[in-house]
């Protein structure tokens, strides 16, 4: 039986994604847990995004997919973002290109579930993603669980690849590794609060986040399954190796304000084990 609390708001940052977008929202679509909202946070788009977006909001709510959706209305006075009204898929253009940890802490303002769940663009769910997460941060009690995930080409076919996760990471074992993928992340909510979720405007925005949830004092469960496919085209950003480096050095130094000497020995083990992962 449905539990009303069991909202699940899917967060997705939007730029400049309309080779993508509609396949990511029909996948969301086909989740064999349909208790959730889709959040859609335009960034100031330059390319169609926001008319494919409108175009499937349409078709969901004709054939009877959701609550009545309005088209985008002008934001007002004084107003950043322009935000439709409320439905079961959503659309927030925002005013101001901020990039994706503040498209993101939008979604996360705006969102009505319990849940958040974090899917990017470009990303690929298995179809009982949402179920089986759900039930596993039940058994665990957990507040925030992710899990396996497999890398993709740019097709976002299955390459063999398999990014294993340990049982448990907690915030000292997650300072030397990356096996957080964002698009598997789910959060209670009710147990974090909304504040420590946010991300801050730095980048690795993500990693920042994962590792200030553990700072509070919580521990990340992973559940060692292949419920997403990471696309990485050969020359995205996270295949640039030392740019990498230097994300995750400055986020050792500036934000978590680590000593040099334990900031080279968590890098040392962070790019061996990047390194092997991507053997």
């Amino acid at each position: 039986m449905k539990e009303p609390d069991d909202l699940i708001s899917i967060i997705v940052p939007v730029y400049n994604a309309g080779n993508y977008i509609e396949e990511a929202i029909a996948m969301v679509q086909a989740q064999t847990y349909d208790n959730w909202e889709l959040i859609l946070v335009d960034d100031c788009s330059t390319d169609d995004s926001c008319v494919r977006i409108e175009e499937c909001i349409e078709h969901w709510h004709a054939s009877g997919g959701g609550l009545p959706q309005g088209h985008c209305q002008a934001p007002k006075e004084g107003a950043k973002d322009c935000v439709t009204k409320e439905g079961k898929i959503r659309l927030i253009k925002k005013g101001v290109n901020e990039g994706a940890a503040m498209a993101r802490n939008t979604g996360i303002q705006a969102a009505l579930g319990r849940y958040i769940a974090f899917l990017d663009a470009d990303d690929v769910w298995i179809k009982d993603k949402l179920k089986k997460e759900l039930m596993f941060l039940k058994e665990k009690q957990a507040a925030f669980v992710f899990t396996a995930y497999e890398f993709g080409d740019e097709q976002s076919k299955g390459t063999g690849k398999v990014v294993h996760v340990p049982e448990t990471l907690t915030y000292r074992q997650a300072l030397s590794r990356t096996v957080i993928f964002t698009t598997t992340v789910l959060i209670d909510t009710e147990k974090t609060g909304r504040e420590l979720i946010r991300m801050p405007a730095v980048k690795s925005e993500d990693t920042a986040t994962w590792w200030k949830i553990l700072r509070g004092g919580f521990t990340a469960y992973g559940l060692d399954e292949v419920l997403a496919i990471y696309r990485r085209p050969a020359k995205s950003l996270s295949s640039n190796k030392l740019e990498a480096i230097r994300r995750i050095w400055n986020l050792y130094r500036k934000e978590e304000a680590l000593s040099f000497g334990y900031s080279v020995y968590n890098l040392f083990f962070w790019a061996l084990r990047a390194t092997i992962r991507r053997l």
